[in-house]
C-alpha cells in the first residue's frame, strides 16, 4: 500500500511537471493553437465520458433523481452536455473579458496569451463542476445548443468562402500558365467529383418502388444549385473563378449526402440502413474532424479577414497571418504598441459555439443517442440541419459573386 501511495505521488509529480513544462513553452504565436489543442481535449474528453461514465452518474442522486431509471443512453447523452457545457462557460467568459481589446498593451492581452497553467486548472473545474448542476440547467443548454450549433454552421460556412477565395487567389496571383492549369484540374476533379456523387445518392435514397420525392427534390436542388454556381461564377459581370465554384459544390453535394445518411434507420428510402452504423460512425468522424479544422483554420488565419475575426484597427486586416514579418518590422513592433491583429472575443466565440456544435454531433442533437446501442447523429432534426445549412452555404457564396455588383461602393 505504501509503494503504491508513492508510485501515485511520482506519476501526480511527474505529470504536473510535464504540464508545467507544456504551458511555459506556448508563446504568443502558438497560444491560438493552444486553444485548439485545449478544445481538442474536450471532445476527447466528451467522447470518452460518453462511453465509461454512464454507471457512475446512475449512483449520483443528484442526476438520477428519477422514480425510474432512464436508460443507459441518456446518461451517456447527459455527460457529453455537461462537459460540453464547461467548454462553452470556459470560452464565453473568456470572449466577455475580451471585449474591447484594441491594443497589446491592454493587460488583457497578456491574460489571452498567457497564464496558461491557471487556464488548465480552470477549464478542469468548470468541467467537473458541471456534474453538480440539476438537470433542469442541462436541459436549457441542450435546447439552446441547437441554436448556437446553426450558427456555428454558418461561421463554418463563412470560413470555407474565405478558404477557397484565398487559395483562388494565390494560384492566380503567381501569374504563370502551371498554376492556371493547377486550378483548371483540381476544379475539374471537384466538378467530376460532385457529379460521381449525385449519381451514388440517386442509387442509395431513391430505391425503385419507394416513393422517395423528398430525397429526389433534396439531390436535385443541389445538382440545380451547382450549374447556377457556375453559371454565375463564369459569367462576364461576376469577377468570379471556377476553383471556389467547384469546392463549394462539392461541399454541397457531401452535406446533401450527410443530411440523407441521417435520416431514420426505418426510413424505407435510406439505403444505407443496413450499414446505418458504419455511416453514422463516419459521418460523426468526418463532422467532428471539420468541426476542428475549422477552428483551426480560424485560429491560424485569425488576421486575414476584415469582416470575420480582424477589428477594423487592425493593420492586418485582410492580409494573411501565416506570412513571418521580417526583422524591421519585428523591432518597430517592439517599440510601438500595436493594435491587435484580430478580434479575441469573436475567436472565443467560435469555439464557443463549436463546443455546442460538437455536444450536438456526439449526441445526434439529442433525438437518437443510442436509440439502436451506439447510433448518433441520426434523425429527422439532423437531416434538416444539413441540408439548411447546403442552402445557406449556396445563399452566401452566391451573395460573395453578386454582392460587388449591387453595391460597387462597398468593399467585400
Amino acid at each position: 500500500m505504501w509503494a503504491a501511495s508513492c508510485l501515485a505521488s511520482c506519476c501526480a509529480a511527474c505529470a504536473c511537471d510535464a504540464c508545467r513544462t507544456v504551458v511555459s513553452g506556448i508563446s504568443r504565436r502558438s497560444a491560438r493553437i493552444a486553444y485548439c489543442g485545449l478544445f481538442s481535449l474536450s471532445l476527447i474528453v466528451s467522447w470518452i465520458l460518453r462511453e465509461v461514465a454512464a454507471p457512475l452518474m446512475e449512483k449520483l442522486p443528484w442526476i438520477n433523481h428519477f422514480h425510474q431509471t432512464p436508460d443507459r443512453e441518456w446518461f451517456e447523452t447527459d455527460a457529453v452536455l455537461r462537459v460540453s457545457l464547461g467548454n462553452f462557460l470556459f470560452f464565453t467568459i473568456l470572449a466577455v473579458l475580451m471585449v474591447g481589446v484594441k491594443n497589446q498593451k491592454d493587460p488583457r492581452d497578456s491574460l489571452h496569451h498567457g497564464g496558461w497553467m491557471m487556464k488548465v486548472i480552470c477549464w478542469c473545474i468548470l468541467v467537473i463542476f458541471m456534474f453538480f448542476l440539476p438537470n433542469e440547467i442541462v436541459s436549457f443548454y441542450e435546447s439552446i445548443s441547437k441554436f448556437g450549433s446553426g450558427l456555428f454552421l454558418l461561421v463554418q460556412v463563412v470560413l470555407l468562402l474565405d478558404f477557397v477565395h484565398g487559395w483562388n487567389d494565390k494560384w492566380v496571383g503567381y501569374g504563370e500558365q502551371f498554376w492556371y492549369i493547377a486550378l483548371f484540374v483540381v476544379s475539374l476533379v471537384c466538378y467530376l467529383a460532385t457529379f460521381v456523387f449525385s449519381g451514388f445518392l440517386f442509387h442509395w435514397f431513391t430505391p425503385s418502388g419507394q416513393d422517395c420525392g423528398l430525397n429526389t427534390f433534396f439531390i436535385v436542388m443541389t445538382l440545380i444549385v451547382v450549374f447556377v454556381f457556375a453559371i454565375v461564377a463564369l459569367h462576364p459581370a461576376v469577377s468570379g473563378s471556377i476553383l471556389p465554384a467547384s469546392i463549394i459544390s462539392f461541399y454541397c453535394m457531401y452535406l446533401c449526402y450527410s443530411g440523407l445518411a441521417s435520416e431514420p434507420r426505418e426510413y424505407e428510402c435510406n439505403g444505407l440502413h443496413k450499414h446505418s452504423k458504419a455511416v453514422s460512425t463516419g459521418t460523426l468522424t468526418i463532422g467532428l474532424l471539420t468541426t476542428v479544422l475549422s477552428v483551426v483554420y480560424s485560429a491560424v488565419r485569425a488576421g486575414s479577414s476584415t469582416t470575420l475575426l480582424s477589428p477594423p484597427s487592425s493593420p492586418r486586416a485582410g492580409k494573411p497571418l501565416l506570412p513571418l514579418e521580417n526583422k524591421t518590422e519585428a523591432k518597430h513592433d517592439e517599440e510601438k504598441a500595436k493594435p491587435v491583429t484580430y478580434s479575441y472575443a469573436f475567436f472565443h466565440i467560435i469555439f464557443s459555439l463549436a463546443s455546442m456544435y460538437s455536444a450536438m454531433l456526439l449526441t445526434g442533437w439529442s433525438t437518437s443517442v443510442g436509440g439502436s446501442g451506439k447510433l448518433v447523429d441520426v434523425g429527422w432534426s439532423s437531416v434538416w440541419v444539413r441540408i439548411v445549412t447546403g442552402w445557406a452555404t449556396a445563399a452566401l457564396y452566391l451573395w460573395s459573386l453578386v454582392a460587388p455588383i449591387m453595391f460597387p461602393d462597398r468593399e467585400f
